[in-house]
């Protein structure tokens, strides 16, 4: 399952996958959905412990696909989970001020960018969702303000524009 090769071309697509892998109940949680579709009762009996947030996590950062498991009759269907991706190829170049930004915001507590995070969200809900836009108001880089973005929960990164992240499913 998930032979596929995730290519990382963003240098802030690393922000996600950093968080996902740099702490233990999420990387449990992708060594286990790696070895065919399982749904989140399975999971959790498997790793001894909730996986929801981690397979939120691991799914904003593109490692993890989800489908319907067809229910037997008279039972409710089910989303499973699965692994996407087993190999990880990087490919780009920053300044390392943007390198030391990104992996700051990384490991940062979430409390410790809440004023940032607010102010995006803000300012994304008023309509100003352009990078330019963006950093004139919070007065950061464009690839600080990307990388907590990245990080955020209910936003994400379209090209050049933030937008809030909306459920598909």
């Amino acid at each position: 399952m998930g032979k596929r090769i995730r290519i990382i071309n963003e240098p802030s697509d690393i922000v996600p996958l950093l968080r996902a892998f740099g702490i233990e109940s999420h990387k449990k949680v992708f060594d286990c959905i790696q070895t065919g579709w399982k749904a989140i009762d399975e999971i959790e009996k498997e790793v001894g412990f909730d996986p929801t947030e981690s397979l939120s996590i691991l799914k904003k950062s593109g490692f993890v696909e989800s489908k319907w498991r067809m229910p037997l009759p008279g039972q409710k269907p089910e989303k499973e989970f699965h692994s996407s991706y087993s190999r990880v190829q990087v490919n780009f170049e920053c300044s390392v001020e943007d390198l030391s930004d990104m992996i700051m915001v990384t490991f940062k507590s979430d409390s410790e960018l809440r004023d940032y995070l607010d102010l995006i969200e803000k300012e994304v809900k008023a309509g100003n969702q352009s990078m330019n836009g963006l950093q004139r108001v919070i007065d950061k880089s464009i690839m600080y303000i990307r990388a907590v973005a990245r990080r955020s929960p209910i936003l994400t990164v379209k090209g050049q524009r933030i937008e809030i992240f909306g459920e598909t499913e």
